[in-house]
C-alpha cells in the first residue's frame, strides 16, 4: 500500500507541479498587506471570496484577514462553488458556519444571489477577492456587481482586491447583451471577452452607472501587471477558479466551449485535464484526504484540499471524485 501511495504521489508531483518561476506582479491582497490593511482598520469586514483568493505564498485571504490583528473579519460570502470551492457548478450554495474560522458564511448563489440587508447589517465594508477568467458568462463578475448594488443600497463601502485578467487586457470580443437576454451569466451589457481586470470592471460598472445603484467603491490595484500579460507571464500560481478551469490556459478555451457546455456535453474535452484522479468515500471531506493521504510538509510544496471533478466529465452524475491540488511554494 505504501508503495502504491508513493508511486501515485510521484505521478502527481511530475504531472501537477510546475517549475517555480519568478512572480512578476503583486495582486491586490499583496498590496493590501503592504499597506498594513489600513483601509480596513476600525471596520467590520465581510469577505466575498473562494479558493482563488490567495496571496503569493498561497495563503488564503480568509486566513490573512482573520489573523491580522487590526482587521475585524466578521462574515464570509460564498459565490458559485462556495467559499471553499466544494460545490458543483450550478448547485445551490447554502448558508453555513465556516469550519476553519467559525465565521458565518452567507450564500450569494442560493435562495438569493444578492446580499440582503439582514446579511449586511453587522458589517461596514464588503471586500471582494476572486480570480475571474475574463469572460462575461462566468458568474463571479455577476456576484461582484450585485454585491456592489447591495452595498450601495445599504450604505456599505465596497473594496475590490484586484487580480489579473488571465487572457490579458488587450482582447475585447463579442456582442453586447440584449435587453431580453440579461441573466446571471450575462448580467451586464459588456462584451463576451471584456479585457478588464475585476477591479477595472468594477470601476466601469460603477462609473458608467451600469447598475441600479452606485456604491462607495475602492479598488486596491495591482503592482507590476501589464495589459499584454497573460496569466502565465505574471508568474503567479494558478488556482482553479472552478473545477472546469483547472489551468490558466483553460480560460482561453472557456469562451469557445463554455457557452455550449449545457447543450452539448463536451466542455471537458476542451477545458478539463483531470489526470491522476483520486476517488473517495462520500462521507470523507476534501480536507481529510488532503491531510491524511499526502505528506504536507515537503519542502517547496503546498498541498491544498481537493476540488470535486465536474459532473460534465461523465455521462451521469456520480458522487464526487476528488483530486489533490499540489502547488509549488514560492
Amino acid at each position: 500500500m505504501k508503495k502504491i501511495i508513493t508511486i501515485s504521489l510521484l505521478c502527481l508531483l511530475f504531472g501537477s507541479v510546475v517549475q517555480a518561476q519568478k512572480i512578476r506582479i503583486k495582486t491586490g491582497i499583496e498590496v493590501l498587506k503592504d499597506q498594513n490593511f489600513k483601509c480596513l482598520e476600525g471596520k467590520r469586514v465581510g469577505l466575498i471570496t473562494n479558493p482563488t483568493g490567495v496571496d503569493n505564498q498561497m495563503k488564503s485571504t480568509i486566513d490573512i484577514l482573520h489573523e491580522a490583528p487590526n482587521v475585524n473579519l466578521v462574515a464570509l460570502f460564498g459565490p458559485e462553488h462556495g467559499v471553499r470551492g466544494d460545490v458543483h457548478a450550478g448547485d445551490h450554495v447554502t448558508d453555513i458556519k465556516d469550519a476553519t474560522t467559525g465565521l458565518p458564511v452567507y450564500s450569494l448563489y442560493g435562495k438569493t444571489r444578492k446580499a440582503t440587508p439582514e446579511m449586511l447589517k453587522d458589517i461596514d465594508v464588503l471586500v471582494y477577492d476572486i480570480q475571474d477568467v475574463g469572460c462575461r458568462s462566468f458568474t463571479y463578475i455577476s456576484t461582484m456587481g450585485l454585491a456592489m448594488e447591495a452595498a450601495a443600497e445599504n450604505g456599505k463601502e465596497f473594496i475590490v482586491l484586484d487580480r489579473p485578467n488571465p487572457v490579458g487586457g488587450l482582447k475585447i470580443e463579442g456582442n453586447l447583451v440584449e435587453d431580453d437576454c440579461i441573466s446571471f451569466v450575462s448580467q451586464f451589457k459588456i462584451p463576451y471577452l471584456y479585457g478588464l481586470t475585476c477591479g477595472e470592471l468594477a470601476l466601469m460598472l460603477n462609473g458608467e452607472k451600469m447598475m441600479a445603484a452606485q456604491c462607495n467603491l475602492h479598488v486596491v490595484k495591482m503592482k507590476g501587471w501589464k495589459r499584454k500579460m497573460d496569466y502565465v507571464q505574471t508568474g503567479l500560481q494558478w488556482v482553479p477558479s472552478s473545477p472546469h478551469i483547472p489551468h490558466p490556459h483553460s480560460a482561453i478555451f472557456y469562451p469557445v466551449s463554455g457557452i455550449l457546455a449545457f447543450r452539448i456535453q463536451f466542455q471537458n474535452l476542451f477545458i478539463g485535464s483531470f489526470s491522476f484522479l483520486f476517488s473517495s468515500a462520500y462521507s470523507h471531506s476534501a480536507g481529510f484526504h488532503c491531510l491524511a493521504g499526502l505528506p504536507v510538509d515537503l519542502p517547496g510544496l503546498r498541498v491544498l484540499p481537493p476540488q470535486p471533478v465536474p459532473p460534465l466529465a461523465y455521462p451521469v452524475r456520480y458522487r464526487p471524485v476528488l483530486r489533490p491540488r499540489i502547488f509549488r511554494r514560492p
